[in-house]
This record gives structure tokens, sequence and C-alpha cells, in this order.
């Protein structure tokens, strides 16, 4: 299965340990699913992460770390196809990269502009928790 986290996914994966985007980043990293990310998430990452309230809850090298195993481990697209579905333009990203990799899951925690949306093309867009109730039922 080919899954794509939003990086506030990633950005709480690391900030608080045992919830479900912990829970799922260590899925990944014990082989349960694979991981699409983008030169275009990483650095949204990394600007994030420099971000000053983020940098007293998240240690820079947690976050290079995780910079680290996305780049060798995950998946990378990076021909990205023009979309323009969600109100916040910022998140057509993640859209361009799920229709490119042919993700089955878009794992987010937007409310309001990405989970309204409910599924793009073949990608069923879904907060961390169904995430992982649909990883237990495989």
């Amino acid at each position: 299965m080919r899954v794509i986290f939003d990086t506030n996914i990633l950005i709480a994966a690391l900030m608080t340990r045992g919830t479900p985007p912990d829970l799922l980043y260590e899925a990944w990293r014990d082989g349960r699913f694979s991981l699409v990310t983008s030169e275009h998430q990483l650095e949204e990452f990394r600007r994030v992460t420099r971000r000053e309230a983020v940098r007293l809850r998240i240690h820079p090298a947690e976050a290079g770390r995780m910079v680290g195993d996305l780049r060798r481990l995950a998946i990378t697209v990076n021909q990205l196809p023009a979309v323009e579905v969600s109100r916040d333009p910022k998140d057509n990203f993640l859209l361009a990269m799920a229709q490119a990799s042919n993700a089955e899951l878009l794992v987010t925690g937007d409310k309001r502009d990405l989970l309204s949306l409910t599924q793009h093309r073949g990608t069923r867009i879904v907060t961390a928790r169904a995430a992982l109730t649909l990883l237990r039922a495989q």
C-alpha cells in the first residue's frame, strides 16, 4: 500500500509519542506500507521545523533524522502534475503527489480543506486514526 503523510502528520509524529501520527510513522518504519514524499514536501518540512515555536518542541537533530529517513526509505515523486482542487492552494502538491504515485491513502489532520474532499481520484483522504484502523484491517 502506498501512503502519503501530510506534513502536519510528520510534525505531529515527532511532537508526541504514542499518538496516531507517531504510531503510523513507526508502522512505516516497520515496513507495513510504502510512504511517498517529494522534494516539495521535504522543503516544507524543513521550513516548518525551523520555526521557533516548533523548534521548542522538536530538536533539530530529530527533524534531521526524519528527513534522512524519508530520503533513504520513502518513495520520492518529483514529476508532479498540476492540481488545483483544494480550497488551500498550499495543499495541492499533496494531491499531486497522490495522483503521481497512485497512493491509496493521504493521511492528514487538515479538517477544513483536505479531509473535506474525502478522496482525490483513487486516493482516500483520511485522519491518522482512520489510517491506523485501515492498516489493522489488512
